[in-house]
């Protein structure tokens, strides 16, 4: 698979296509190259779409301490972070304070999870 997006301003570069000027009358060719103009624009943005889905592009996770991290709840099911001094985390475990392990975390909604 290419990829679509490269860089982080990719999005921003998806501009709208350039469409062609309408006709007084009805006219098949114009109402053709119309199409095809949208057609491959509507690509695009469903490939960057499917690749940003695909392939979860994610902010830059913020460094916390396990004390520093916030609620749980307030972030949301689903939130993501990493701390910084976790005590013998286990996977799926509440994170626990007190150690020097580096690792991810994310939230069920209610506690830190390791993960």
């Amino acid at each position: 698979m290419s990829l679509v997006v490269t860089t982080d301003f990719e999005i921003q570069r998806a501009q709208p296509p350039a469409l062609p000027l309408a006709t007084d009358d009805y006219n098949k060719a114009y109402q053709d190259q119309l199409n095809n103009v949208l057609r491959l624009y509507f690509n695009r943005i469903q490939n960057i779409l499917n690749q940003l889905n695909t392939n979860g592009i994610q902010p830059p996770l913020t460094n916390y301490t396990v004390a520093t991290l916030p609620f749980a709840s307030v972030s949301g099911k689903g939130a993501r972070a990493f701390v910084t001094d976790a005590l013998a985390p286990v996977f799926g475990a509440t994170v626990v304070t007190g150690g020097a392990v580096a690792v991810p975390v994310y939230s069920d909604g209610i506690n830190w999870k390791v993960g």
